[in-house]
């Protein structure tokens, strides 16, 4: 005789699905009820008119150009000791500068061109150190033609030269075009702002923009392309965006007269004439029937060659000329009766 068991009651387990939160979850246990009318209070009109109150007191957050760079001065110290050396050094590169005025009396400026590049050495004799140097390079963002006439100024200084205004005067110089910091026809720079500065670099820019024409540009497809005073602040963040001064005996008129500036819309039409450009050439040319095609189409047609109608031709067939002219054809052809 078998013994059944007694049968064990079932457990039922809870079914978890992707969507349902963990035992262990916090939002598995009961939570606090919330405050009482705060969903009101944060939509009452007394606090939506004193948001917009501040909103319209407080100045917009201004954003400028990318000013990110900050060089320790160990680093900037170590490269003037090194150049000092270089500069003392008979038989290198920058012991063969030259000497130019200096609006200084205890600094000595030392200038060396190289590949269309200005470097000028601000050097301190009676301390035996380089106070700091700046270097007017060349872009590349630019054509040939515009290269000749725009620089890009970098300038690295002590800390205990920072703040005197040596930057400032050389940066006059370049402007004005004066003690062989000028261009290849001996006219004035104009300077254009790198992709990103430090904090004195862009006091000074703004400092020079008082006595010298400021402007934004934007460097694209090797042109410089205007961006007028004051652009838009999502603008100004794109890393083709600079600042432009511009130099002794230049002007916005000039500038678009010599093909140097363009308009901000020139830029649009450019990308869209290259768009249909490409686009004209990735699209295969239609070949044309050969002889094959010919004579197959003549035998599909039952060797009758059907006539072509041209676009804005009527469709009344012409009729044929009479082989012999007759007189009043020769009369109108001029000829002998």
């Amino acid at each position: 005789m078998i013994t059944l068991a007694p049968s064990l009651p079932s457990l039922s387990l809870p079914s978890l699905s992707p969507l349902a939160p963990s035992p262990r979850c916090a939002l598995a246990f009961q939570q606090p009820p919330p405050l009482p009318g705060l969903h009101r209070v944060l939509q009452s009109r007394p606090l939506r008119l004193l948001a917009a109150c501040a909103a319209h007191i407080l100045p917009p957050p201004r954003l400028e150009l990318r000013i990110d760079v900050n060089q320790p001065p160990q680093s900037i110290e170590a490269e003037l000791e090194a150049l000092h050396g270089r500069l003392h050094t008979p038989g290198d590169a920058l012991h063969l500068c030259t000497r130019l005025p200096s609006p200084f009396p205890d600094l000595v400026l030392h200038h060396r061109e190289a590949d269309g590049e200005h470097y000028i050495y601000v050097e301190d004799p009676a301390r035996a150190r380089l106070a700091g140097y700046t270097v007017f390079n060349r872009l590349i963002e630019v054509d040939r033609r515009t290269d000749r006439h725009v620089r890009a100024p970098h300038s690295k200084y002590a800390p205990d030269y920072q703040g005197r205004g040596i930057a400032t005067a050389i940066y006059e110089l370049a402007l004005a075009g004066r003690a062989g910091v000028h261009g290849p026809d001996g006219g004035a720079f104009c300077l254009v702002s790198g992709a990103r500065q430090s904090v004195g670099a862009h006091a000074l820019w703004q400092a020079l923009g008082r006595r010298h024409p400021l402007r934004y540009v934007a460097l694209r497809h090797k042109r410089m392309h205007d961006l007028g005073n004051a652009p838009a602040p999502a603008v100004r963040e794109h890393l083709d965006t600079r600042m432009i001064m511009l130099g002794r005996g230049w002007s916005l008129a000039r500038l678009r007269t010599l093909g140097l500036l363009h308009l901000e819309a020139e830029a649009a039409n450019g990308a869209l004439q290259r768009r249909a450009w490409g686009c004209a050439r990735a699209t295969p040319a239609r070949r044309r029937p050969d002889s094959r095609s010919a004579s197959l189409g003549d035998a599909r047609s039952g060797g009758v060659q059907q006539p072509r109608l041209r676009l804005g031709s009527s469709l009344r067939p012409r009729t044929a000329r009479s082989a012999a002219p007759g007189p009043e054809s020769n009369r109108r052809a001029g000829a002998l009766p």
